[in-house]
């Protein structure tokens, strides 16, 4: 039995999986992650907290499972995507806590970029709308507030990255600075149809080259971990940024098929095949997993191993994205803001106490608004309280607006499809924290009117992670052998009038246009 090993690094907590080559969980850890926040609309971690946490959760995982590292066939490496680092190259020290994907505070740059008329180059070339929740802001806000810091980087001293490549760094006691594709087409840097950094939008938004990480493919070989971290070198074989992670995790490896995280936000990526499609209903365009045979030399440095035989991706894959802001981090105000309920688990049986919302309806715009409305300023509103509105209706409303934030980027991704002339999602497979929560994953496939697919293991963007390790180092023969293993553990069919459900989509759009009002 072969085991892989699995470092998810995701926005509340870091986490370590060991999966068997069947794809079942051996032993998993997990910490929780402090978040910081110095301001309204700011939002930090700490990356040598990060960087604790994951080594710990590393070790205990492997402790659980009973194995040492030398059992261990390759580790993949699984992240919060936009997340931006900045670390000293001789000191390996950050010069800053690292901005979160969450984080606002480049949203005046981005209102620049927007009326200078760069929108659409940006677009063109990254597949992105020019927004604070990509990197490029967060990197330049960095060079331009940390004292020193632009000197330092223009004379190379300095190292940009994802999280991804921050985890790299440390793992590699330093040997290697690089990303794989997935997570460099977040950056707003990064030409996804060349496949190499954009020199001209670096210059645009005033990032030296030296900076930037090397970009290798998803599934590679990125080199050994230090021997003393883990007891013995262990081969790192897998990149991806969390959502395409789980894209791939999903079996979703066929044009045409979609999948729903349910995280801290929600995030609902399409698989459009070898076709960049460039989105006019507000979503963005992003690269997939790649494979090392997939990528142009031109700007990327290419590991070994070698796309598997047989491997349904085609080569340089990409997938529609619509991003929601704040998905299961309703829940955790609900019970961190408003003490409404003791756990997060608590939430679905107060929601269930009552028959519906009760015509209160959330929006949560905490940070503002993702797709498909890209409203930074919206704040989050509740909608429809009456003397007769209980904590209970509310607690339902938390939960419904995570489903109506995803229905509204699967009804923009269904025009995209179609303008085309592709075929629209047949089912959504959901994953994530918020998906084994049954109740918000009907009202999910009532509002959508398609089958809501949740799999039997729902880890699944840490075994994207341990999947595309596996490819590269052979324990798995292709991609096929992958889809094969992937099971149902329940489906949850539409059960509301669709006539019901476009009055309920109608209200919750009334809802939102009054949360951007102001």
């Amino acid at each position: 039995m072969a085991y892989l090993l699995a470092l998810d690094q995701g926005t509340s907590s870091s986490r370590s999986i060991v999966f068997d080559s069947a794809g079942a969980i051996v032993a998993m850890a997990q910490r929780e992650l402090p978040q910081i926040y110095p301001q309204p609309g700011w939002v930090e971690h700490d990356p040598l907290e990060i960087w604790a946490a994951q080594l710990a959760t590393a070790r205990e995982a492997l402790a659980r499972a009973g194995i040492a590292a030398r059992d261990v066939a390759a580790l993949g490496i699984t992240n919060q995507r936009e997340t931006a680092v900045v670390w000293n190259r001789r000191t390996g020290q950050p010069i800053h806590h690292a901005i979160v994907w969450q984080d606002r505070r480049g949203e005046p740059l981005c209102a620049q970029l927007r009326a200078q008329g760069h929108a659409d180059l940006i677009q063109q070339r990254t597949g992105l709308r020019v927004d604070s929740y990509f990197s490029a802001t967060k990197l330049r806000w960095l060079l331009d507030h940390v004292p020193g810091a632009r000197a330092q980087a223009e004379r190379g001293e300095l190292a940009f990255g994802t999280i991804d490549s921050w985890l790299l760094w440390q793992l590699t006691g330093g040997a290697l600075h690089a990303t794989d594709v997935s997570n460099a087409s977040r950056t707003m840097l990064y030409d996804i149809h060349r496949h190499a950094w954009d020199a001209e939008l670096l210059e645009l938004l005033q990032v030296p080259a030296a900076l930037m990480p090397q970009v290798l493919p998803s599934s590679a070989d990125y080199g050994r971990t230090a021997e003393t971290l883990l007891g013995a070198p262990v081969r790192i074989g897998g990149v991806a940024g969390d959502q395409q992670s789980a894209l791939f995790g999903q079996a979703c490896l066929k044009e045409g098929m979609a999948k729903n995280t349910y995280g801290t936000g929600c995030f609902l990526l399409m698989h459009t095949g070898p076709r960049a499609i460039r989105s006019t209903n507000n979503l963005v365009t992003t690269a997939a997993c790649s494979f090392a045979e997939a990528l142009p030399r031109e700007g990327a440095g290419l590991g070994g191993g070698g796309r598997p035989a047989g491997a349904t991706l085609p080569s340089n894959a990409y997938a529609l994205e619509g991003s929601v802001f704040v998905g299961g981090a309703v829940v955790q105000w609900m019970r961190d803001g408003l003490h409404a309920i003791e756990s997060s688990a608590h939430i679905e049986a107060l929601a269930a106490s009552v028959p519906d919302a009760g015509g209160v309806v959330l929006v949560p715009a905490f940070t503002g608004l993702g797709a498909p409305y890209w409203q930074p300023d919206a704040r989050g509103t509740i909608t429809g309280l009456t003397r007769g509105s209980t904590v209970a209706h509310v607690a339902r409303a938390a939960l419904e607006s995570i489903a109506y934030q995803s229905a509204a980027l699967l009804q923009a991704m269904t025009r995209d499809a179609a303008a085309a002339g592709a075929a629209p999602v047949a089912e959504l497979r959901v994953d994530g924290g918020a998906s084994v929560n049954n109740l918000l994953m009907q009202f999910q496939a009532d509002l959508l009117g398609i089958p809501v697919v949740r799999p039997a293991v729902t880890e699944t963007t840490a075994l994207g992670a341990a999947y595309l390790a596996g490819l590269s180092c052979g324990v798995y023969a292709g991609a096929e052998e992958l889809q094969a293993q992937w099971k149902v553990e329940r489906r949850f069919t539409p059960t509301l009038p669709r006539e019901r459900a476009d009055e309920l989509m109608a209200r919750w759009e009334q809802a939102v246009r009054q949360a951007t009002a102001a």
